[in-house]
């Protein structure tokens, strides 16, 4: 089958919807073997030092997975480097398919930019909605992933993480990640519960750093909100594709995220947040955003290559949740 990519979550239903594969690049890139030589490979081939890590595995990943040929590249609502990123890779034979978010969630410009996808893969809306339902039932069970997370404390922060973020493409075989699921389900339903005493937040883009979930546990604090990843998960009850889209707040002005996380930190009894940045991403500035804004401490961790959590960053860490649970 036709497999196609994606450097952030598009409407993949459109893309099975045409009896393609989607297939996330981000998660192929950091589970992969070596992914740190696929970041020095970019910089070998002419990409930057100081351009965001994750731009320079993407180039490296698409260029090796020789089974895809086409890449849709969201070119408004995620990286400011996908433009140069799209140029190289086209410059290597690889075609790229533009798709944008508007930046003011207008409906009628993202209706459009959803139909010009459905007119690229040649799909009408109604074989595009047979597959959301298939989607939102897979989607609904990782919904009870998360809420067994922080209301039954009977899930980790990275399992909680793991389950959302693959909810990008599903694995490229939803049928397969929907038995994975339901299998992790019926362990967790029976887990017993962590004891963990410090609740956090991450929120940013998922981290290219590794370690920092087990690290947090090992301390006795617990990630029970994901802020994006669970965005993926497109938590919200619709049958309208475009408002789905719509609602999802990753792409859109910071101040839509924010009222997202002012209702979790409430709803799931936070402690703190740790901010997760890219080096050389533009997103790091939204740091003095969330700080004024959010009434929370917050522990900014700013990371630039693959590799395990550094030493610097667990002292800072460790003060942080010893911090917080002082404040208890």
């Amino acid at each position: 089958m036709r497999k196609i990519g994606i450097t952030t979550t598009v409407p993949v239903e459109v893309i099975y919807a045409a009896g393609c594969i989607p297939v996330d690049i981000n998660n192929i890139f950091i589970t992969g073997e070596h992914p740190q030589q696929k970041v020095e490979a970019a910089e070998i081939a002419g990409y930057p030092r100081n351009v965001c890590g994750w731009i320079k595995g993407l180039y490296t990943t698409i260029l090796e997975e020789k089974d895809i040929r086409e890449v849709i590249a969201v070119t408004q609502g995620d990286c400011t480097n996908t433009h140069a990123l799209m140029e190289t890779l086209e410059l290597q034979g690889v075609k790229t398919i533009p798709f944008a978010f508007p930046f003011d969630r207008d409906k009628d410009l993202l209706r459009l930019q959803i139909e010009k996808l459905m007119a690229y893969f040649e799909v009408d809306w109604e074989q595009v909605l047979i597959v959301k339902k298939r989607l939102d039932a897979i989607r609904k069970k990782v919904w009870e992933i998360d809420r067994l997370t922080w209301e039954e404390n009977r899930v980790s922060g990275f399992d909680n993480h793991l389950f959302q973020v693959n909810c990008s493409d599903f694995k490229g075989e939803p049928e397969s990640f929907d038995r994975e699921i339901s299998q992790f389900l019926e362990r967790a339903c029976h887990a017993p519960e962590l004891k963990q005493d410090v609740r956090l937040g991450f929120i940013g883009v998922p981290p290219i750093i590794s370690g920092l979930y087990h690290y947090l546990e090992s301390i006795g604090a617990r990630v029970v909100f994901n802020e994006i990843q669970r965005q993926f998960t497109m938590p919200f009850e619709t049958d309208d594709l475009v408002e789905q889209y719509r609602l999802y707040t990753y792409p859109y002005h910071v101040l839509n995220r924010i009222e997202d996380i002012k209702r979790e930190i409430k709803r799931r009894n936070l402690d703190g947040l740790i901010h997760y940045t890219q080096s050389f991403c533009f997103r790091q500035i939204e740091d003095l955003i969330f700080r004024q804004e959010l009434d929370v401490p917050i522990l900014t961790l700013e990371g630039d290559k693959p590799a395990q959590l550094d030493a610097r960053s667990k002292m800072r860490i460790d003060a942080f949740v010893e911090m917080l649970r002082w404040n208890k």
